[in-house]
């Protein structure tokens, strides 16, 4: 057997590839941009070519190779390798995993980006090989993952772990899946905004609504900025986010019972306030002997997390099962 795993994180903008150590040192990474033209069906060529160019490069034998992980947006259903449905890359009933080990003759495993952001973290990040962890990435959108008992939930048809749909508002602001109130509607980058901009058309004088008249547009950024600053209005969306996501959190661990969460994507970076916040939430809503053995963090590995899961998910296939 090969010593070299290689784990890849495809993004709507980026595609990003690691080779890894099955010890989890990255070795390598690199980045190549989304073709997303033609349904992106230019995607796993452009995968497999710069796969095989860096093996050259990097002067490796392919029997080096291990296999390859690969994360996905969207719905992947168990081990079919099959992306059902990616609607950020353009794909519908993509064969993934089957194409890719086609044109480059290695073993393929494909899960969904987000559940592997989650093994990732776990496996060289914060989580510390926890066996009942739960991640959520807070970015444009809100994506979880969940491990229970040791291993990543998918559901019967690929849907576990969406914590992004979870509902918080009933009547709430519309969602891209379709319903109203999402959690991604409130918690991700662009549910901050929305709130901000709440403000703004109530109070147009206040601070927002200056930044908003001075600058033309409001970022979940300018929020932290100016509640670093002092200012309430975004002390205070601050505040209601880090409520909303502990009370998720805390009927999340309710079932899964967790050891450890973590909180990672752009909105993370809000930093202490957010996940004080948060902490607060949980200690209210969720039961005390959950919040007992439950440490909730950020993570660690940021943007790297979807490789180092998806390498994982060889590791998990073809080593630690053998």
């Amino acid at each position: 057997m090969g010593n070299i795993l290689i784990g890849v994180d495809i993004g709507g903008t980026t595609i990003k590839v690691g080779f890894f150590s099955i010890e989890g040192k990255i070795l390598d990474k690199y980045e190549i941009p989304t073709n997303k033209n033609d349904n992106g069906n230019q995607i796993i060529p452009d995968i497999a070519h710069s796969i095989t160019g860096k093996i050259k490069d990097l002067i490796l034998k392919k029997e080096a190779i291990i296999g390859i992980g690969v994360g996905a947006p969207g719905f992947i259903v168990g081990d079919s390798g099959i992306v059902e449905e990616g609607v950020n890359i353009g794909w519908k009933v993509v064969k993934l995993g089957s194409e890719l080990k086609e044109i480059l003759q290695l073993p393929v495993f494909v899960g969904n980006d987000a559940n592997l952001a989650a093994l990732g973290e776990n496996w060289m990040g914060s989580g510390n090989q926890a066996s009942n962890f739960v991640a959520i990435t807070l970015g444009t959108g809100v994506g979880g993952g969940i491990i229970a008992n040791g291993q990543l939930l998918s559901g019967v048809n690929g849907t576990a772990g969406e914590i992004g749909h979870i509902t918080v508002v009933p009547d709430g602001y519309p969602c891209n899946c379709g319903k109203n109130g999402c959690l991604e509607t409130v918690a991700s980058a662009t549910g901050i905004v929305k709130q901000a901009q709440e403000i703004i058309d109530v109070n147009p004088q206040s601070n927002l609504g200056q930044h908003i008249a001075e600058h033309g547009r409001i970022t979940a950024k300018d929020v932290f900025d100016l509640a670093s600053a002092g200012d309430q209005d975004c002390q205070q969306i601050i505040s209601q986010t880090g409520d909303v996501l502990g009370l998720v959190l805390s009927n999340i661990a309710t079932i899964v019972n967790p050891s450890k969460i973590v909180i990672g994507g752009g909105v993370s970076k809000a930093g202490k306030p957010l996940l004080d916040a948060i902490k607060h939430s949980f200690s209210i809503y969720a039961l005390e002997r959950l919040t007992e053995v439950c440490d909730i963090d950020t993570a660690q590995l940021g943007n790297d997390a979807g490789i180092y899961g998806a390498a994982y998910l060889v590791k998990d296939n073809l080593v630690n099962n053998k």
